[in-house]
This record gives C-alpha cells, sequence and structure tokens, in this order.
C-alpha cells in the first residue's frame, strides 16, 4: 500500500514525459567527497528523465546555515538542503521547512522499517518528520597505535583508563589527550556516565554528570595530561597529533578518513570510552536531508526520489567506505563484510549505532552549544572551575 501511495504521489508531483526534467538543486556541506556527491546525482540524472539533481558544496555545516537562511523564500533557495542535527529543530519550529511526514507514511516498508529507529528519529520533531537520514556518524577515540605498542597498552575502554593512560603517557613535553572544546563529544562524554544535558526542553548543562565529566578535563589539563583545543585549531592540533606531542582525539569517526592520511604514525580507532556500565548511550552525528518550506510540489518530489536513490544498499555500500559514516540502513551491512573484514576497528566503532540516541531536538539547543563550549575553554585552560563554568552556561541558557 506504501509503495503504490509513494507512486501515485510521484505521478502527481512529476512533470509531464515531453517536458524539460524539473531543476532539483540540493545544497550540501559534504565538501570534502563534493566530487562523489556530484557522481550519485549524475548516476540519478541518467537512470531517469523527470529530475535533474545539482549539487552545490556550501562550505561545513556551520557555513551553510546562514546561506540558507539568507536564501529563504527567495527563488534562490534550494529543492534540498543537507542540515547538521542540531540546526534543523529550529527551522522546523520556525515553519520554514516542509512536514515530510505523509511522504515518509507512503515509503515502501522494506526501506522505512530497514533504518534504525534511532537515526530515522534525528529527523523528527513533535511527532512529524522534517528531515531524512543520510550521512550519520558516531563518536570515537581515534589514538597513536604505535606509541600504545610501545607503552604495552591497549585502547582505553573507560574515561578512568583513558585519565590513568594518560598520565602514563605524559613523559617528554606530551599531553596525550586533545581536550577539544567541541559541544557534540562533551555530549557523549555526560551520556557515557549515564547523564544528560537536557530535561524535556530545559537545559541542564550543569547537571552532576556534565560537572563530572568537565572537572576531570579540567584535572587533566592543569596536570599536563590534556591539551586544551578549539575547533578553530584543527589543524594544529592535526600536526601536533602527528608528531606525537597528543596521542588521543576524541572525535567522529568520519575523520578516520582524513586521519589515516597523516605521516608518521600509525592510526587506531576504538569506541567511545564508556564510563557507566549498561548507560553507556552516544549521540549521533551527521546531518539530515531537508526541504525548505515553499519549495514546488515537483520539486519535492524530486528531492524524494533522490533521496531513495542514495539509500539504496548499494550507493550506501560505497558512501560508507568513501567517507567511513554509519551506514543508516541494516541492508547495507551484508555488502559492507569485506570492507569490515579489513577494518575490524571501524566495524567495532560502527556497532555503536545499537546504543546510539538522536541529538536533542529541543530548538534552543543550538544555541546552548555555543555557551557549552565557552565553558569548556574556560574550565580547560584554568579560567574558571568546571562547576563555576558550567553554573555560568546553565544562567545563560536559562535567559
Amino acid at each position: 500500500m506504501r509503495r503504490l501511495a509513494l507512486t501515485a504521489l510521484l505521478a502527481l508531483t512529476a512533470a509531464p514525459a515531453s517536458a524539460a526534467p524539473v531543476r532539483v538543486e540540493f545544497w550540501h556541506a559534504m565538501t570534502g567527497v563534493q566530487g562523489t556527491v556530484a557522481t550519485y546525482a549524475r548516476e540519478f540524472n541518467a537512470a531517469q528523465d523527470t529530475y535533474e539533481v545539482v549539487p552545490v558544496a556550501q562550505g561545513n555545516y556551520r557555513e551553510l546555515l546562514p546561506k540558507l537562511q539568507a536564501a529563504a523564500g527567495t527563488p534562490k533557495a534550494p529543492a534540498l538542503v543537507q542540515l547538521e542535527f542540531t540546526q534543523f529543530p529550529a527551522l522546523a519550529a520556525a515553519g520554514r521547512l516542509t512536514d515530510l511526514t505523509r511522504a515518509a507514511e507512503a515509503l515502501p516498508d522494506a526501506l522505512q522499517n530497514d533504518i534504525y529507529p534511532a537515526v530515522w528519529r534525528t529527523g523528527q520533531l513533535g511527532g512529524r518528520t522534517y528531515g531524512l537520514p543520510w550521512n550519520v556518524s558516531v563518536p570515537v577515540l581515534l589514538y597513536n597505535a604505535g606509541a600504545l605498542k610501545r607503552a604495552g597498552l591497549n585502547a582505553p575502554e573507560t574515561w578512568a583508563q583513558l585519565e590513568a593512560q594518560s598520565r602514563t603517557l605524559a613523559t617528554g613535553g606530551r599531553r596525550p589527550l586533545v581536550a577539544a572544546a567541541d559541544a557534540w563529544t562533551f555530549e557523549a562524554n555526560v551520556l557515557s556516565r549515564g547523564g544528560a544535558l537536557v530535561s524535556g526542553s530545559a537545559p541542564r548543562l550543569n547537571s552532576p554528570d556534565a560537572v563530572e565529566a568537565l572537572t576531570q578535563l579540567a584535572r587533566m589539563s592543569a596536570a599536563g595530561q590534556a591539551q586544551p583545543r578549539t575547533l578553530n585549531e584543527a589543524t594544529r592540533a592535526a600536526f601536533d597529533f602527528a608528531r606525537g606531542q597528543n596521542i588521543f582525539v576524541l572525535a567522529s569517526v568520519a575523520n578516520w578518513i582524513d586521519a589515516r592520511k597523516l605521516p608518521f604514525f600509525s592510526l587506531g580507532v576504538a569506541p567511545f570510552p564508556c564510563e557507566k556500565e549498561g548507560a553507556c548511550t552516544v549521540p549521533l552525528g551527521g546531518a539530515t536531508l531537508a526541504v525548505p518550506a515553499g519549495t514546488p510540489a515537483g520539486e519535492q518530489a524530486g528531492a524524494l526520489a533522490f533521496w531513495q536513490f542514495l539509500m539504496q544498499p548499494a550507493r550506501l555500500a560505497n558512501w560508507v567506505q568513501t567517507t567511513a559514516y554509519v551506514p543508516p540502513r541494516r541492508a547495507a551491512g551484508p555488502l559492507l563484510e569485506d570492507w569490515y573484514a579489513r577494518n575490524p576497528q571501524l566495524k567495532a566503532a560502527h556497532a555503536q549505532i545499537a546504543r546510539a540516541v538522536p541529538r536533542p531536538t529541543t530548538p534552543d539547543y543550538a544555541g546552548w552549544i555555543a555557551l557549552m563550549e565557552d565553558a569548556l575553554l574556560k574550565a580547560t585552560t584554568g579560567k574558571l572551575s568546571a562547576k563555576a563554568a558550567l553554573d555560568e552556561a546553565q544562567t545563560r541558557a536559562e535567559k
């Protein structure tokens, strides 16, 4: 029934066979693999003559959003846009994204039921669907495998082990852990302890688990076991990681693609450290594909058709091998067996999808991220205690 409903929807909105293809402009933030995205668009365009997808790389997520806001409601707006998970709730709540609930309900059961439930929920707000999944990541621990091997150590599995190993490895001026002022990996740190940064729609930025997590990072920084970094210092951090100044980096599994190209050392990747057994959830990272409000029906249909094309198992398997993102649907798994056999550490990292949860969909959460990152930097650089920094962030979030 759903397949028939979707077929009817496409038939109603498709352009006549004799007309020129409906142009579907797709704004994305996959600058590093824009050639791959362009290839997918060419393959889709060649497979049918109803739509023409035109991908446009718009920088990273933070650079794309203001461009979308400036184009909203004008002919320059795209038909399909890639939005980081914490960006879409505010846009959806403000009525700036198309409600795709009915279109999602018309999807074939074989597709919708195959997508991991947590992944599907990343595009939902208030029980309605505004985004469709594609690139999905999980947080991991990247590490200098050679340095650990020489020290007779295995990759740490808990935050307590990570601190103990950092203490051991902090010799010769090394500061083993990169303590980045990054809200997503801090969110993962808090979740690994069974905590949360949001309660309903209210902030809990200074929750006990958050204070515990930041206190540890501040303690390690003060002891010379961690190196505070801002997100703007990514290039410097990569250089220090490559030359062995840092040993551990908390990052997205998708960062493995670039990190393995760094010279001078052997890269290891492990699941994100867990601190509270049985409660170790991880927050999903990545983005959702959304349709801006006001997009003509024909372009909406083209956007949905292209998304289904991207979600075909063989294409997803290619996408995962190209980017190291987690496959969002189960059917891609068997097609990755050989690749996982060659990359068992990535298989273990991807397996975290079984205990993953969506990021908070509170529309205000995107604004709280900057407050958290400011608190992280103040605490790890010794300007404020962890509790004082998070109390300050909480007070500002409540205003």
